[in-house]
């Protein structure tokens, strides 16, 4: 039950965080420089996230040629650079992942 409890709670409070900014959005004019630094946030969070991921295998870093999230990375990097297709980065970027854990 508590599971539930906590599950609900943090659910409630997404929701009225992200209800807020757009209440208060509609309300107030929010200054150019704050629109043009927030167009920057989800590049910069999505960085956060990915880049680590990339480049830190067993709490180090790791650049050799054995790092296949590395390898699948610079993959993806160029399907959606050639393709600018979301899904297609997806799909090949997980395939070569697969296949090259598969096979090593």
């Amino acid at each position: 039950m508590n599971i539930w409890i906590i599950i609900l709670l943090g659910g409630l409070l997404t929701f009225g965080m992200r209800f807020s900014f757009i209440y208060l959005v509609g309300k107030y004019e929010i200054p150019e420089l704050m629109q043009r630094a927030l167009r920057f946030v989800p590049p910069a969070v999505l960085t956060a996230i990915v880049v680590p991921e990339l480049l830190i295998r067993s709490d180090q870093l790791d650049l050799s040629l054995m790092n296949f999230r590395l390898i699948s990375g610079f993959v993806a990097i160029f399907v959606a650079w050639k393709t600018k297709n979301i899904l297609m980065t997806l799909l090949v970027g997980m395939a070569v992942l697969l296949i090259l854990e598969f096979v090593y």
